[in-house]
């Protein structure tokens, strides 16, 4: 969870992860907010619910409230006991009253919905006579973001039949049929339903396409396209890492420049993630490389002193490094990762390979079990691919045999 500064939270209040919290918001008693972003001055009172949804700027939303993936835009007022089904989109300066449940999916303005016209020409000239729906008594300014006030008689205009007693606003009907399609464009989970039905289609397909398989005569044109297919499928990927690995390389440049706080970078570092479908494995090695290639970048004028900027760059980044080391598998990764970078990139590293890497274990970053791990995994590789075991031979042996040292001197 991120929270920015000035802000205002119960002890009792309760937040989940991947949820923002901007300036001079405050949080009431025993609310729980999660998956949610939630702009800057708003007021969320007590036993509020907010799940997997967007807040803009001063909302406000009273007490036993509940929104669930829905999108509310600034100066709304959600008032006490209302409830936002998933989907529902809340305009600017609307209000929702008391208890009001509001249906899932539902768009609601301060203005009414136009009806339907015969052209798009006809809606921009059409006059007081024609089939375009009056405005209600709503002032623009009350329909801006920047507005400041509504109208007495906007909020005395709609009854409890639109958005609840003391409610303001005008909920927009979908047109025929479109309602079936109205999941595709909104931020609630798909239905459990449309799910069922996209699933079994698609195994459908591949039934149908299994089936078409079994009656094609074996063809070395097929083959080659399969082939062809797994190929540009394995660039794809090494392009998308590629990619990944710049884009958190910039990230972690601008941190150290900009003296950007390690949780910041994890939220920037875990988006980058997502988006790349990348693994935990894939975030260590990006912000290693990173971290050795500012270590080189960083003026020197011996091996003593790069040994030195490595050190300094990786005990001030520990914890960003260590947050995506989770398992032994990662660790072991990022010391193939090293060999990589020091056979490629970084060769002025190449001799320093086994004092960084004892370095990074006297730091607690990476196991005595990684190093022996990958050491064990080398043992039947070629020669080439043991350079580094070898340099790294009297460490390896140290780690070894400190087990039994330590024994003796219990005994």
């Amino acid at each position: 969870m991120y929270r920015a500064s000035e802000i205002g939270l119960s002890r009792t209040a309760e937040f989940g992860p991947f949820t923002v919290i901007g300036n001079g918001t405050t949080v009431g008693n025993d609310s729980k907010i999660s998956n949610s972003v939630i702009g800057e001055g708003c007021s969320i009172g007590s036993n509020v619910l907010i799940e997997g949804s967007y807040i803009w700027n001063k909302v406000t939303i009273e007490d036993g409230s509940k929104i669930r993936h829905a999108i509310v835009c600034d100066g709304v007022i959600v008032k006490s006991g209302a409830v936002l089904e998933p989907g529902v989109v809340l305009s600017f300066k609307v209000v929702i009253g008391e208890q009001f449940v509001v249906p899932a999916y539902s768009k609601v303005s301060l203005f009414q919905q136009p009806t339907v016209q015969d052209s798009d020409e006809e809606l921009e000239y059409a006059d007081s006579s024609s089939a375009v729906a009056e405005i209600s008594p709503v002032s623009i300014t009350a329909g801006m973001p920047d507005g400041d006030v509504i109208s007495e008689a906007a909020q005395t205009h709609l009854g409890p039949s639109e958005v609840g007693n003391g409610g303001v606003g005008y909920i927009w009907s979908v047109c025929e049929g479109g309602r079936e399609e109205e999941w595709r464009h909104s931020v609630a989970p798909i239905p459990a339903e449309k799910l069922a039905e996209i699933t079994q289609a698609t195994e459908d397909d591949l039934e149908l396409s299994h089936q078409d398989g079994n009656i094609l005569p074996p063809s070395g044109e097929l083959m080659t396209n399969s082939i062809d297919s797994e190929d540009d499928n394995h660039e794809d990927s090494r392009d998308d890492s590629i990619y990944f690995e710049k884009e958190v390389e910039a990230t972690f440049l601008r941190a150290v420049q900009e003296n950007i706080k390690e949780d910041n970078v994890i939220l920037e570092v875990n988006s980058l993630r997502l988006s790349y479908n990348m693994t935990s494995a894939d975030c260590a090695g990006a912000i290693f490389y990173s971290m050795m290639k500012l270590a080189i970048e960083t003026p020197h004028s011996s091996s003593s002193e790069l040994q030195r900027n490595v050190a300094k760059v990786a005990s001030t980044w520990q914890k960003l490094f260590k947050y995506y080391l989770p398992t032994l598998d990662e660790e072991i990764e990022v010391i193939l990762k090293f060999e990589e970078i020091c056979l490629e990139s970084g060769k002025e590293l190449s001799p320093l390979f086994s004092q960084i890497l004892h370095f990074l274990y006297t730091k607690d970053v990476i196991q005595e079990e990684a190093i022996l791990s990958w050491a064990s995994e080398k043992e039947g590789a070629d020669e080439a691919d043991k350079i580094f075991v070898k340099q790294s031979e009297s460490l390896i042996q140290w780690l070894k045999n400190a087990p039994e040292e330590e024994s003796e001197e219990e005994e």
